[in-house]
């Protein structure tokens, strides 16, 4: 492949990752070279990058493609060596960058504040040749990770994109939104090429935040003066790898999720019946976790995809009512120790029991036993 791919490449060919690196440096100065001032300054450059990133990668890193290069690895296996390539790229490129600068980064960055609107300094683009690079990078190999554990992540879906975002970064939801209100980008259609509303319009609106907080923090980087180049090499490794080991555990626990999901779905003899008292026990405690609501989601899916079944009135509910699941359980004859199964299992899916979900297991058990 011809472009920077986490694993295209023998690990142990320092020549061969140079030159990949290199080659890609060249097409983000490319890419910088049509930048604005402005576009770096609002952000900008982040949501442009995203359109340019992702587009035909995503083409190309697919399950198939890994499958294919690494017949018989569990993706746990997959992943390690992911994240490994990435931060040998994002170090070599930190010492190419740090060999190119004259001067301090943040002096420059501050020129911006005089230059026209369509003037970008040089010693900006060799920063901005860095932070293209090392986003481009953690962006697409946190891609590969989800990719990787099967999670489905379709780029031209904004929530979807914001999600990938969020992980490769670690940026909080909560602090994405709350940026989101403050700026509008003018090029927030090239990533999404329609027009959307509510919260999926918010987390477009993000995007130029983002940019912000990612300029800001490459700006740190280079901000002590004397380091140098060592500094640089440790900040791009130590960010990819704490990159890629926090998108492994985001995307690895949906995939448990989603997998626990097929599993209860296989296993269960009374699927309307068990999608009730999954819903009861997960708002047993008055809150509903990220797993509890991606374990629910999938459940209800797989049911109405590989079942037909489309309870349109639990979809309807918005208290659930004890009593109502508790007459459900009493009318149904024969063993239900698959439903006890599942609830055990979802109660888990989001940690250790609390109080108020052993109170509905232990419920649901002697209802059972009394048969």
């Amino acid at each position: 492949m011809t472009e920077v791919l986490p694993g295209s490449v023998n690990a142990g060919d320092d020549d061969a990752d140079r030159e990949a690196v290199e080659q890609e440096r060249a097409k983000l100065r490319e890419f910088v070279k049509g930048l604005s001032a402005d576009d770096i300054k609002s952000g900008g450059w982040f949501t442009k990058l995203c359109a340019q990133a992702l587009r035909s990668y995503t083409e190309k890193a697919t399950w198939e493609y890994f499958q294919q290069k690494y017949k018989g690895v569990p993706a746990d296996g997959i992943v390690g060596q992911q994240i490994k390539l990435a931060a040998k790229y994002a170090m070599i490129e930190g010492g190419i960058t740090s060999s190119l600068y004259t001067g301090t980064i943040v002096a420059t960055i501050g020129s911006l504040g005089g230059a026209s609107p369509a003037a970008v300094p040089a010693g900006v683009v060799t920063f901005m040749v860095d932070l293209t690079f090392i986003t481009q990078l953690q962006m697409r190999m946190a891609y590969d990770i989800a990719v990787l554990y099967r999670i489905p992540l379709d780029v031209d879906d904004p929530e979807d994109m914001m999600k990938l975002i969020r992980v490769a970064f670690g940026i909080k939801a909560g602090e994405v939104a709350r940026g989101g209100m403050k700026f509008v980008p003018g090029l927030v259609r090239q990533v999404l090429k329609k027009y959307y509303s509510g919260p999926v319009l918010a987390a477009a609106r993000s995007l130029p935040v983002v940019g912000r907080h990612l300029l800001q923090r490459n700006v740190i980087k280079f901000g002590i003066p004397g380091v140098g180049i060592p500094l640089t090499i440790f900040v791009n490794r130590y960010t990819t790898v704490v990159a890629g080991r926090h998108a492994q555990s985001v995307f690895r626990d949906e995939a448990r999720v989603i997998e626990l999901a097929e599993t209860l779905i296989r296993r269960t003899r009374h699927l309307r019946l068990m999608l009730w008292v999954a819903w009861l026990v997960i708002n047993a405690d008055g809150k509903i976790a990220d797993s509890e609501r991606v374990l629910f989601q999938r459940l209800t899916r797989l049911a109405r995809e590989r079942h037909q079944v489309d309870d349109e009135q639990l979809a309807g509910v918005v208290d659930i009512d004890p009593d109502e699941v508790w007459h459900r359980v009493d009318a149904e004859p024969g063993d239900l120790s698959d439903v006890v199964y599942a609830a055990e299992r979802v109660a888990t899916v989001d940690g250790d029991l609390n109080t108020h979900e052993k109170a509905v297991i232990t419920e649901l058990r002697d209802r059972c036993q009394r048969r």
